[in-house]
């Protein structure tokens, strides 16, 4: 597998036109547009709207949905894979280089987008009228791109980009809603998948439940199920994961005979003092205040 270091390097194995600029680069494409056989790395993100006709993207080597008016979105260093790969209708690809966020806001911003770290068969599916929001910023782009850069070009390009993503957060918003409405509310299959670990005897064996162990289980990639369960509860993964386990420490502490470590121990916990920290936090009491106001 090959990793790209510039884009002009990118560009010239994959038969796309030379880039405008070293670090930014638009590849977009006709309907029935072939683009072959690929694996690689690179040092950009890439920002792209597709609509596949057939072939496959691989990304983290789990393919892509191919619904129509899809949006993905990959971030450097990540293995993309392409085969057989050809377009219905338009596409694009933006092909953004680390160092060409250098000195922007936008370079500690696009790390903080979540969606950079979904897997591939959590894409975006857009609505027309979302798909138009996007070819309008896109054409905005592009215009810059294809224009005799000065001393605001840059500026331009990312300002839109960064307007881009801002939308498919939005989106992503959207789709968290419909994703409810169709197949039900994650939370509770996030605590069947709790309840599971818990009765299985799963935390004396293998600790505290992970977010990426119980997002595996569910199909999902962590970062995804968490941003669906804080749309659903207000709450992240790890913070229900807390909740759930101080729930059980509290039937515990009311029904058994039990000291505070052993408990912990019950609960998956490698410590009594991070399970009583915990526990304060969520209760404001120690395990033992808890117990004792019971009498």
């Amino acid at each position: 597998m090959k990793h790209y270091k510039t884009l002009s390097e990118l560009h010239k194995d994959n038969g796309w036109p030379a880039p405008q600029n070293p670090l930014f680069s638009i590849v977009g494409c006709q309907s029935s547009c072939p683009l072959g056989n690929r694996e690689y790395t690179t040092d950009s993100y890439m920002i792209a709207f597709k609509k596949i006709k057939s072939g496959t993207i691989m990304y983290g080597k789990t393919p892509y949905d191919h619904d129509n008016g899809s949006m993905f979105f990959t971030k450097p260093r990540q293995i993309i894979e392409m085969k057989n790969l050809e377009l219905e209708e338009q596409g694009f690809m933006l092909f953004i280089h680390e160092d060409y966020l250098y000195r922007n806001e936008l370079y500690s911003i696009i790390q903080q987008y979540a969606f950079f770290d979904y897997e591939t068969n959590e894409a975006i599916h857009l609505s027309p009228a979302e798909e138009l929001i996007v070819w309008e910023l896109y054409n905005k782009i592009n215009i810059e791109y294809l224009t005799n850069p000065d001393e605001f070009t840059r500026e331009i390009i990312l300002s839109h980009v960064a307007s881009i993503l801002k939308y498919v957060q939005r989106f992503y918003k959207r789709q968290f809603i419909d994703r409810k409405q169709l197949s039900g509310r994650i939370v509770s299959k996030f605590n069947a998948a709790l309840k599971q670990h818990l009765n299985n005897g799963k935390l004396k064996e293998d600790g505290l439940p992970s977010v990426a162990s119980l997002a595996s289980q569910l199909l999902l990639s962590p970062r995804y199920l968490s941003d669906l369960l804080k749309q659903e509860t207000g709450k992240t993964a790890i913070e229900l994961i807390h909740v759930y386990l101080i729930t059980e420490a509290k039937n515990l502490l009311r029904s058994e005979d039990k000291g505070v470590a052993e408990i912990a121990f019950q609960l998956g916990f490698e410590n009594a003092s991070y399970f009583s920290r915990l526990f304060k936090k969520q209760t404001g009491l120690r395990p033992l205040d808890f117990k004792h106001s019971l009498n």
